[in-house]
């Protein structure tokens, strides 16, 4: 299988003022966030959160800036997502696919809505709940895994397994 690339649309947010930006991103399924070049950062006057350590392909280990929130859109979906800043072009990595439910046609080469649910991202999610003073609570469950083989996701569960 080749690089795949797919173009996404960018936007800060909280600067509704400033023009989104339409990018050509390399779709990484082994990263785990999104990826930006430091000129995007600057063009969408993003805010830097925290720095963060990274360990890149070469096992380097670099301080970057994580900024955000970024606003990811791709068809009829999107997400809000931080970004780390580093590197010449945009990545998309596995959290803004999974969380805009997106899927990966291998033998086309692109980037697609799940078809399973073209309207509306779907997940899935894991019922539990625990005890706390004697009363049911709901409970954050993190998925370890989908049937698909997707990343892991989180929902509030609520006693009696209904969210």
């Amino acid at each position: 299988m080749g690089l795949i690339h797919t173009r996404v649309t960018l936007s800060n947010p909280r600067r509704s003022d400033l023009a989104p930006l339409t990018v050509t991103a390399l779709v990484d399924t082994g990263a785990i966030t999104l990826c930006i070049p430091e000129h995007v950062a600057v063009q969408l006057n993003l805010s830097a959160l925290e720095q963060r350590e990274v360990t890149t392909a070469e096992g380097r280990h670099v301080s970057v800036p994580y900024v955000g929130p970024v606003q990811v859109t791709f068809g009829n979906r999107s997400c809000f997502v931080g970004a780390l800043v580093l590197g010449d072009g945009v990545l998309l990595g596995s959290i803004p696919l999974e969380d805009m439910d997106l899927v990966i046609n291998s033998r086309r080469q692109e980037v697609t809505v799940n078809p399973e649910s073209p309207n509306i991202p779907s997940a899935v999610v894991k019922s539990a709940s625990c005890r706390t003073g004697g009363r049911e609570v709901p409970r954050i469950q993190p998925l370890r895994s989908t049937p698909s083989g997707g990343a892991s996701a989180h929902a509030l569960v609520r006693p009696g397994g209904s969210e």
